[in-house]
């Protein structure tokens, strides 16, 4: 028996499964309250909203000129933080 590619499996395992839950949808509630505030500061279209590292993350925001964003928002405050160009 060959204990370190046993271990090695496991830890790729492990590693992947932290991954996995690094992003989460957000409560009903909170998705709506940042649509309406994405739709507020001029975005129309997104394609995906999730928690990752205590940061509410959007991805691919479209704003009314077509120009795509990837935003950071504050949890608590729903500002944006960050807004990287695509």
């Amino acid at each position: 028996m060959r204990p370190i590619p046993v271990l090695a499996a496991l830890a790729l395992g492990l590693a992947l499964t932290a991954t996995a839950r690094a992003d989460e949808k957000l409560p009903p509630d909170q998705q709506a309250k940042v649509e309406a505030m994405l739709k507020q500061e001029g975005f129309t279209k997104w394609k995906e909203i999730e928690l990752d590292d205590g940061m509410i993350e959007v991805d691919d925001a479209i704003d009314a000129n077509g120009k795509q964003f990837d935003l950071k928002l504050d949890p608590k405050t729903l500002a944006i933080v960050k807004r990287k160009a695509e």
